[in-house]
């Protein structure tokens, strides 16, 4: 029997598929999430939800979208608990005086934004989190950031969508103008279809200009740590924007079960998931030089994902320069679960012909699809 067609196909069921989904459906649409079940990006990243201004439009996507999780994530927590959605804040820490240069920029550039944020001094620092290691220059707090555990907040997005969304467990093999050809080659028709993917996209869009960024994650068994915030150093933005070899940067989470979240790490062109012994002793050495109590704990699971990157960092959110009804919410990187409402927002608003929420024009796929072609 023929499914019936639908006004949009989803092709990924993350963070940013159930997102748009949402969205979409809450515009008026019927929508059809389709997904293998593959586990990408969202069922293996750390969930922080934070504010970034490496670029004024990445500020603007994720200043938008951290407004959206304050609002979603109370109403998360209550259907589901084990959504984890916590205002924890981050603290960017400041290891040297340079650094704290580094800090005081990145606090104007927030300010700008209106984005509430702190300067710590070191002795603040310290009085703050007391299980950081002495000597170091100072921070800058940002209460407003968070944490959220990703799988089960799409699975909230999905199941407590508007009226009008689907979902089917199937790998899609094609995308046409048409919809979707499945792996057992029945079809699903739609208007338009928006292809969530990440790097798994690559496999039904060829000529997608992606890069693999693999990470590597670290978790340890519960102790009381009495860290309360998200630890990170100033020097990860600098590590973000690396573009070969593998870079490390300090970045702890406190779970809500006790446990601390350790991270990250970056191997540009790694798209596998074997993890990099190396690497990982890099990253968890980068976490012991700022946590010394790191070392006397154990570790009960490390784990790799695979961040989904374009040339410029920025997402692609918009149409196919050149497949008509081809829509594209994909190149995230690392900040995927962060962006993903301001991302649907967008995304239905360039949809539905209605006035978007930000300016789209840095996100446009066209830009980047520009930058790769001879």
């Amino acid at each position: 029997m023929p499914h019936p067609s639908k006004d949009v196909l989803i092709v990924g069921a993350g963070i940013i598929g159930a997102a748009c989904a949402h969205h979409l459906a809450a515009a008026g649409l019927s929508v059809h999430v389709l997904d293998a079940g593959l586990k990408g990006a969202t069922q293996a990243g750390m969930g922080h939800l934070v504010v970034m201004d490496s670029d004024p439009a990445e500020l603007a996507l994720s200043s938008l979208s951290m407004d959206a999780w304050r609002q979603w994530g109370p109403r998360m927590n209550a259907a589901d608990p084990a959504c984890a959605y916590t205002e924890c804040g981050t603290l960017w820490v400041a290891a040297t005086s340079d650094d704290m240069t580094e800090a005081e920029r990145k606090h104007a550039r927030l300010g700008h934004q209106g984005v509430a944020a702190t300067l710590l001094t070191a002795r603040q620092l310290a009085d703050a989190e007391p299980f950081l290691r002495s000597g170091l220059a100072g921070a800058l707090h940002v209460p407003g950031d968070g944490l959220v555990y990703a799988p089960n907040a799409a699975r909230w997005l999905l199941t407590h969508a508007p009226p009008g969304v689907s979902f089917e467990a199937v790998r899609v093999d094609k995308i046409d103008e048409q919809g979707a050809v499945l792996a057992d080659g029945s079809r699903r028709n739609a208007k338009a279809v928006v292809l969530a993917a990440g790097m798994l996209a690559a496999h039904l869009c060829d000529d997608l200009p992606l890069a693999p960024k693999k990470g590597h994650l670290a978790i340890t068994d519960r102790y009381p740590t009495g860290i309360r915030h998200q630890l990170v150093e100033l020097g990860y933005m600098a590590s973000t924007q690396q573009r070969d070899g593998a870079a490390v940067a300090f970045n702890v989470q406190p779970r809500p079960t006790g446990q601390l979240l350790i991270g990250s790490s970056r191997q540009i062109g790694q798209a596998d998931s074997d993890i990099d012994p190396m690497v990982l002793a890099r990253m968890l050495k980068r976490a012991t030089d700022f946590l010394p109590g790191l070392s006397g704990m154990n570790l009960i699971r490390t784990w790799t994902g695979v961040r989904a990157a374009t040339p410029d960092g920025l997402p692609l959110i918009g149409p196919h320069p050149t497949r008509a009804g081809l829509w594209l919410a994909l190149g995230h990187e690392g900040l995927g679960v962060t962006t993903a409402p301001a991302t649907a927002a967008l995304l239905t608003a360039l949809m539905t012909n209605a006035t978007p929420p930000l300016a789209a024009a840095p996100f446009a796929p066209s830009r980047s699809f520009d930058e790769v072609t001879p």
